[in-house]
């Protein structure tokens, strides 16, 4: 059965929307997933309900929510290419920053978005980075500029 957030989209947006949501449900860890357009627009969710804003305004959402980790994994992605350039390092594949109270994963997809992914701190790093790679894999050849401007529409429908 389709979740409601998904009626009218293409089977290309359906079909990344429950490869995230999968992530998610059966990878044991993971807290939620983002894709982030190489302009740093969040394109994918896993947890879309949370992008309600609080009385301050529209960049006061929740602490800890979609809006905050897509932040955080554009941030991340800039930092890195900008230091690889730097060190002459070539492309940067995937980058994680270990905390005491959680893990973030930030892997390239081939089009220059960013797959970004908050985990708990006693998560299985090479689980994580497995599934992730699977995502990127399967995800990376569908996103078209026409799949990302959908996927923007559909999340500003979200908000």
């Amino acid at each position: 059965m389709t979740a409601p957030s998904t009626l009218g989209l293409s089977t290309e947006a359906r079909n990344l929307h429950w490869l995230l949501s999968n992530l998610v449900e059966e990878v044991p860890g993971v807290h939620s997933v983002t894709v982030v357009s190489s302009d740093g627009l969040m394109l994918l969710s896993s947890d879309p309900g949370r992008l309600v804003t609080r009385p301050g305004g529209p960049q006061d959402g929740p602490r800890g929510s979609s809006a905050d980790l897509a932040t955080v994994v554009s941030g991340i992605g800039s930092l890195t290419i900008g230091a690889a350039g730097l060190m002459d390092g070539g492309g940067v594949k995937q980058t994680m920053v270990a905390m005491d109270e959680g893990s973030v994963f930030v892997m390239s997809i081939s089009d220059g978005s960013l797959l970004g992914v908050h985990a708990t701190p006693d998560c299985d790093m090479s689980v994580i980075a497995y599934h992730m790679a699977l995502f990127v894999g399967r995800a990376g050849h569908v996103l078209t500029p026409e799949l990302r401007s959908e996927l923007r529409k559909s999340m500003e429908g979200a908000e």
